[in-house]
Order: C-alpha cells, then structure tokens, then sequence
C-alpha cells in the first residue's frame, strides 16, 4: 500500500453524509473523472457495490451539479463525492475548497496521479475524507466508501428465500 494514501478524519466523516438515513434508497456518489477510462470503472464497481453513480467528465461538469448547493440554494443530494484533483475547469481542490465553506457538504474522496505531501496535506485541511494516489487499490477506495457512505442492507438479502420459507 502507498503510504501517501491516508484517510483523514475517519471519526468525523462517518457521520458527515447528509442522506446517511435513508435506509432504502441506494446511497448517491458523484464521481468526476476526466479520464473517460477511469471514469467508467469506477462507475461500474460503485454500481456493482450498491451505490447510484453520477459521473461527470471534467471539473465544470462536476461543479454544474454543486453549484446551487455551494450558492446556498438547495440540498445536495449526493452522500459522496470522489474526483480527480488534476482535470479540466476547477480541480477536484478548487471543488472542495468552494465546498468546505458551505455546511453538511457530503463527504469528498480525492484521486490523483500527481499526489505528494503538500497535496496530502492541502486536502486535509480543506476537509478530505482520503487522497488516493493513483493507481490505487479500488477495495481502499471501496473501505473508505462504505465507511463515509454507507449502503442500506444488500437487496440480495432482502430477495433471497431461507431454505426454511421453501417447504
């Protein structure tokens, strides 16, 4: 595991999702990732794990989706957010900067090919709940995930008959 990949306060995003409630509705995640590639994994695995997927391909399509919520005009209705830091228009930094300003932001997961100590630490004070560098291990990214975002019980749970409900 790369030592630059940390999550920073755990104990208070565990909390911080806005929807964290809601206990039949599949948790939301806005993903905003230039690299159409990595943009469509990561769509595909959250799905795969639960969650409903918002991608978007560079930062003013990421910030399109935050705008009314940064101006204070309405409720995000995102449990997470996972973005680049490096992309085209606002940077995943400048996103949750203008975030960080704004109360019951949901939690931010940053990721990033160009990751050192200063970014690490920027993030952190700006209120990342992790910075991943890529490439990074997407269980990591799912640990921090289900830690910040949790899913409602696995449908598969709620459908499947016990061997007893099939006499």
């Amino acid at each position: 595991m790369n030592q630059n990949n940390r999550n920073f306060k755990d104990e208070v995003y565990l909390r911080a999702s806005p929807l964290a409630e809601r206990t039949t509705e599949r948790p939301r995640v806005l993903v905003g990732e230039d690299d159409d590639e990595m943009r469509k994994l990561l769509a595909r695995v959250l799905g795969e794990h639960g969650y409903v997927v918002v991608e978007c391909r560079d930062g003013m399509d990421l910030f399109g989706h935050l705008e009314a919520f940064i101006g204070r005009e309405a409720t995000l209705d995102f449990d997470a957010i996972i973005s680049d830091i490096l992309m085209p228009g606002p940077t995943g930094l400048d996103i949750l900067q203008a975030l960080h300003d704004r109360m019951g932001f949901p939690p931010v997961i940053l990721i990033t090919a160009f990751g050192d100590a200063g970014i690490h630490a920027q993030a952190a004070k700006a209120g990342a709940a992790a910075v991943l560098d890529k490439p990074f291990d997407i269980d990591q990214l799912l640990t921090v995930l289900h830690k910040i975002a949790p899913r409602p019980f696995s449908e598969k749970a709620d459908t499947s008959e016990t061997p007893e409900a099939k006499t």
